[in-house]
């Protein structure tokens, strides 16, 4: 049962056996870095005796390992789990239970460096290679060496969760770390806004003009389809920067377009034709039909607001200090501004602001309303 799993029949005994385990590490592999359409390409599963891997591409039937995930007898152990179970949700609609987040963790017991590899190499000596770490695991057949890569995710993982967790005991912080752990199993898939909007998202592009917004729509629209057609990463059509430096430019010309700075002359090359023909659309549009920005009003500055979320941050401050640990993991500054816009009396009002945890009140209770 220990090994790569490529059929429905083996997911299912493996499973099976995993599950008279109390505790399973999990981890996904997807290939956002090679692929246009984002999937899960690999599940990695351990106990403390077996590793496997499931090939999602080959089993179509992963049923078992959605009631593996569900089963709140069980602890899933995962590094960093915010992503592999908003892609679970999406791909599968599988939720977990009972979780175990060793990045959380780590950031509760106040490590500097809360990455897996570094946190193995402290606390299980053990030192994992970098060799691909941007692979591409959509590859089929996967070599033998990039699936010991995958492996390595969780092999590891049970003994990490094991020495973090008697390390948050010794600091009285395991409870804060299991309110944060049962806070993942409401976690779901959110995609972007929708496609029609997706160059507005482009960083740079409030700046522009609205028929440089207007080039920079059509170009981002025909990178979409390039990429849909050719199932690549964005990115690996054509930067973002080089869109962006074209929609300022808006060439006329190839001799335009192999002047326009940040765009590579390999790509101007390559892509002259659609690119032309993109700026072109957007050069021929009527005024009225030119995009532009909705600029959302801002709500006129409370400047109490401010000074009292400024006496929270200091107070958040000495105590994250006291306690040595990160002040955005004790207490962000969204959490902050919601109490300072509650303003509460007492400890009842405090435990009325919803964005406030539990053990973050218990922490900073006291101190945050002597501040206010």
């Amino acid at each position: 049962m220990d090994g790569y799993l490529r059929s429905a029949a083996a997911v299912a005994e493996t499973v099976a056996a995993f599950r008279r385990e109390p505790l399973v590490a999990v981890d996904t592999e997807a290939a956002s870095f090679h692929r246009y359409v984002d999937r899960v390409y690999l599940i990695q599963l351990s106990t403390r005796a077996a590793t496997a891997i499931i090939d999602p591409l080959a089993v179509t039937d992963l049923a078992p390992l959605g009631g593996l995930l569900a089963d709140a007898q069980i602890e899933k152990v995962f590094h960093d789990a915010d992503y592999d179970l908003r892609i679970l949700d999406r791909d599968y609609q599988f939720r977990a239970r009972r979780l175990f987040d060793t990045r959380i963790a780590a950031q509760l017991a106040a490590e500097p460096a809360i990455g897996l590899a570094a946190l193995l190499e402290k606390y299980v000596g053990v030192r994992l290679p970098k060799t691909h770490q941007k692979a591409d695991w959509s590859r089929r057949p996967l070599p033998p060496e990039m699936l010991a890569y995958a492996a390595d995710d969780t092999r590891h993982l049970l003994k990490l969760r094991d020495a973090l967790r008697a390390r948050l005991t010794e600091l009285g912080r395991l409870s804060w770390a299991e309110e944060e752990f049962r806070r993942l199993e409401e976690l779901r898939w959110s995609g972007p806004a929708g496609e029609g909007d997706a160059y507005l998202r482009v960083k740079g592009a409030k700046t522009l003009s609205p028929r440089q917004l207007a080039a920079l729509r059509e170009l981002v629209g025909w990178r979409e389809s390039v990429a849909q057609q050719e199932d690549r990463a964005l990115f690996r059509i054509i930067g973002n920067d080089a869109l962006l430096a074209v929609s300022r430019a808006l060439p006329k010309s190839a001799g335009d377009l192999s002047r326009v700075p940040d765009l590579p002359a390999s790509l101007a090359r390559r892509h002259a034709a659609p690119l032309l023909d993109a700026v072109a659309r957007a050069r021929a549009l009527p005024e009225a039909a030119l995009p532009e920005i909705e600029r959302a009003r801002r709500p006129p500055k409370d400047s109490t607001l401010d000074e009292r979320v400024e006496r929270l941050k200091a107070v958040r401050n000495r105590v994250a200090q006291e306690l040595g640990i990160d002040p955005g993991v004790l207490c962000g500054r969204p959490t902050l501004e919601a109490v300072a816009r509650a303003a509460p009396n007492d400890r009842a009002g405090l435990a009325r602001v919803g964005e406030l945890r539990r053990w973050q009140a218990e922490v900073l209770g006291d101190a945050l309303l002597v501040a206010l």
